[in-house]
């Protein structure tokens, strides 16, 4: 293909202006060959991939909404399979889900193949926690009961049936994956390295420019590898790229603050403790260090007693998080000057095992992080305490990180593109449509036209908003939750199942469950419920099969693409607002002039286009999107009801269930087997 031999001869010594002429000039004739090779191009799929193109061409930053339908993953990967055979460096594509990069794969595999891109060499990245560890399940078969399930587990990864969390079929829960998945990875020294994924998958991260082509990321390792560049420490991914693109970028916020976020339990700390003790003595020989880390290890378990006795205060569930008081009577002063000791011995420390020395010395000067902020030394951090899987865990994490990815990422180094199908908010200019994601990250860069989804929702699709439900108020909760019941029952009775439900809190959503399956007898259609664990695709396929309602939070919000008459309706329970006492909205809302129409109305907005976005997948489907939330009625008089009608693509809007039923009717969203 001439094309393609003409980028083979293109370098960076040549002009820019010879460079985007053969760049555009590439995509077009690419664009021309889709009908003859089986691939339909969509409205705004070139203009999107041209804009991706002048991004690289002049190192420039650029973020664009591109909407539902618009098939965004071939847009951003035609230029960069170009870019790539221009430059020899790798591309980055960081996703917001581990479903996601996996699908990304295999889009970037069959445009690959079929536009005569002999061999891409590319490795999807996923952090350590989706790994099996053979060294981990050798020791819990060791120290276990060998009829326990952990231990079942253990021997299956043993016998290499499991390499990660996915080949699991049948799912398995949060708690007993922890104790066998990958944890402080000793890398080299590991006997089980030569058959471990995780090893080999990071060896392929950490290619040189010329031996990979496409490194396919999550967000979170994305962002870790930000920090241990900006930390002078070991990288994990490749160094310089050729460009960097950002799927789902509305979720980056979050996956900054999460990775940034440092979780502490007592047995972590000494984990840390021993690991860098060993380390430490291998070279020095000094005994000394086993008495001072058995006493940071003294003060670190009084430390947690007292945190402890906070949670079984005022916390009312497992993932409440609560403000930790003032922590008294512990020498917090003298525990930093150890810890700051055992920092700088790391940092002079020699030794071929410089991962595991890289490892240790961030995991140190996290600790140290963590008493200067109980020390209120440091007040740059945000602090909690929670209890997940029921084990007492401290957690800071920094308040503001729009610094951090203005130095980190949005640098000028290597051009970043940032897209998702939910970016912008109402305005007049692009700068004010995407100005709420602009101040959340620090971006720097270009705003590039919104691409709108192709999709005909004004003839295919319905918004009902019910006006029946009361207003939900914690302290009559359940009054709501009878009222949101009945109504859910009516909506799943007039589309015969075929719904997904969308719960913004578990217990609300548990509650829900509970009703609907002691009253199985009332209805004809089947009921499922979101799994624990990251992945869902037994229980959707589940709920395709049976065509029944399926109930979900979280990862249900976004994600989840289900075409044609399986899905006929989505519910939101309830509006999406952020919980107003989450330390994260609590430090944002005392920044902000106008805290509720400037943080929690925009981020509220954010995740319920993501949520609508499930009803309507394709050109054919049809269907309605119904609200439990009486607040956006007309009745409900609230400021933020036309922002919401107006960022939204539905067109037709009702509160009357006589005209929603009508609009069923006419559409003949029935059942048809």
């Amino acid at each position: 293909m001439n094309w393609l031999n003409e980028l083979y001869k293109i370098n960076k010594q040549e002009p820019d202006k010879e460079i985007e002429r053969s760049l555009v000039n590439a995509i077009f004739r690419i664009y021309d060959r889709f009908p003859r090779i089986g691939l339909r191009e969509r409205i705004g799929q070139q203009e999107m991939s041209l804009d991706i193109a002048d991004a690289y061409i002049h190192g420039h930053n650029a973020m664009i909404e591109a909407g539902v339908g618009i098939g965004k993953s071939f847009a951003y990967l035609i230029p960069s399979l170009l870019t790539n055979q221009m430059s020899q460096k790798p591309v980055i594509i960081a996703t917001s889900s581990i479903q996601l990069s996996e699908q990304i794969h295999k889009d970037l595999r069959i445009i690959g193949s079929r536009l005569g891109f002999s061999t891409v060499r590319s490795v999807v990245g996923k952090g350590m926690g989706q790994y099996a560890c053979r060294s981990r399940a050798t020791e819990w078969i060791s120290l276990d009961d060998a009829n326990s399930s952990v231990s079942t587990l253990a021997q299956r990864i043993l016998d290499y049936e499991i390499d990660e969390r996915a080949d699991i079929k049948a799912g398995v829960s949060d708690a007993e994956w922890s104790h066998v998945s990958v944890n402080d990875c000793k890398f080299e020294r590991c006997h089980h390295k030569t058959a471990c994924l995780f090893y080999d998958m990071r060896a392929k991260l950490n290619a040189k420019a010329h031996e990979i082509d496409f490194i396919i990321v999550n967000q979170d390792l994305l962002i870790r590898d930000l920090m241990k560049k900006k930390e002078g420490t070991k990288s994990i991914i490749s160094e310089q790229p050729a460009l960097i693109v950002i799927d789902e970028a509305h979720n980056l916020e979050t996956k900054v603050r999460d990775a940034r976020t440092l979780e502490f339990t007592y047995r972590r700390i000494c984990r840390i403790l021993d690991t860098t003790v060993q380390l430490l003595t291998k070279q020095s020989g000094d005994k000394s260090l086993f008495s001072q880390s058995k006493f940071i290890k003294n003060c670190a378990e009084r430390i947690f007693k007292q945190v402890n006795a906070d949670l079984l205060h005022h916390a009312k569930q497992d993932n409440d998080r609560i403000k930790v008081s003032e922590i008294k009577g512990i020498p917090l002063n003298q525990v930093l000057n150890d810890l700051k000791d055992l920092s700088l011995r790391l940092s002079i420390l020699t030794s071929r095992h410089e991962r595991e020395i890289d490892d240790a010395f961030e995991a140190i000067n996290g600790l140290i992080t963590l008493i200067s902020v109980l020390s209120e030394f440091e007040d740059n951090y945000l602090l909690w305490a929670s209890s997940p899987l029921r084990v007492t865990t401290i957690s800071i994490c920094p308040k503001d990180i729009s610094q951090f990815l203005k130095y980190a990422l949005f640098n000028g180094k290597v051009p970043v593109i940032l897209t998702s199908a939910t970016l912008c908010q109402g305005g007049d200019t692009l700068e004010e449509q995407y100005s709420y994601m602009t101040d959340s990250l620090g971006y720097k860069g270009d705003f590039l036209e919104r691409q709108p989804s192709p999709f005909d929702y004004t003839n295919h699709a319905m918004m009902y908003i019910s006006n029946k439900v009361p207003y939900y108020q914690h302290d009559q909760r359940e009054i709501y939750l009878e009222a949101a019941y009945k109504e859910l029952v009516q909506l799943c009775n007039l589309t015969q199942g075929r719904t997904i439900v969308l719960f913004s809190a578990k217990e609300d959503m548990k509650y829900i469950h509970k009703k609907l399956i002691s009253k199985a007898n009332e209805y004809t259609w089947a009921v499922h419920v979101q799994k624990e664990g990251s992945s869902q695709d037994s229980v959707i396929a589940d709920f395709r099969k049976s065509k029944g309602v399926l109930l979900g939070t979280g990862v249900f919000w976004e994600g989840v693409n289900i075409e044609g008459s399986d899905l006929s309706q989505v519910i939101i329970f309830r509006l999406p607002f952020p919980v107003p006492s989450d330390p994260v909205y609590e430090y944002k809302a005392s920044v902000s002039e106008n805290p509720f129409m400037k943080v929690f109305v925009p981020d509220m907005l954010l995740r319920l286009r993501q949520g609508t976005g499930r009803l309507i997948r394709s050109e054919t489907d049809l269907g309605i999107l119904s609200i439990l939330d009486s607040r956006l009625s007309t009745a409900g008089k609230k400021s933020y009801r036309e922002q919401v009608l107006d960022t939204l693509p539905f067109k037709k809007v009702t509160e009357d269930f006589a005209v929603l039923e009508k609009f069923v009717q006419n559409k003949r969203i029935r059942r048809t087997d």
